[in-house]
């Protein structure tokens, strides 16, 4: 064994695939590129995220309690990456990088269309936001795009580099 830098240990964990996070405040959808997240609870199911306090869609998801979790394939990589290099501060993403937003049907931010899953969720937990931007989410209603399919996520490995999802194998399991 050789000494990692610490710097470098989130590279070896990072815990799922990169997807798109919607949000909506005062009428305006907002949508970022985010990382940091993995489920907690399977029914009804949980997600803990983590939303930096300086990107644009903290304050809305802090203060509206609504988000879409949108899961990319690899097709759209090029669109996922140039998201989350831009700020919704200064420009419309959903327009400039060409992404279709879709009403939800049980939370203001839209589904992204061209994602072959969404999310509806809904914040249910805030203690952690304060210390850590750590989100708990309630999803109350999931989407897929049956006319995508054995689409490939992307999973985030840090400075620029990703790694697509490969071969799927099956193991004995007694989860079902």
């Amino acid at each position: 064994m050789k000494a990692l830098p610490l710097s470098k240990v989130y590279q070896l964990l990072e815990p799922g695939p990169v997807v798109l996070l919607t949000t909506a405040r005062n009428g305006r959808a907002n949508v970022m590129t985010m990382s940091w997240h993995m489920m907690i609870e399977f029914e009804p199911p949980q997600v803990a995220c983590v939303v930096s306090s300086a990107n644009y869609s903290f304050a809305a998801l802090r203060d509206t309690g609504e988000c879409v979790i949108a899961v990319p394939a690899r097709k759209l990589a090029a669109k996922v990456v140039q998201v989350g290099n831009s700020s919704g501060r200064d420009v419309d993403k959903f327009t400039a990088f060409g992404l279709t937003k879709m009403p939800a049907a049980r939370v203001a931010p839209p589904l992204v269309a061209d994602c072959f899953a969404n999310l509806e969720c809904k914040v249910t937990d805030k203690l952690l936001v304060n210390k850590y931007n750590l989100f708990i989410l309630k999803v109350v209603k999931a989407w897929s795009d049956p006319t995508q399919k054995k689409p490939k996520t992307m999973h985030h490995q840090g400075y620029g580099k990703f790694v697509v999802d490969g071969e799927t194998i099956r193991l004995k399991s007694r989860m079902r």
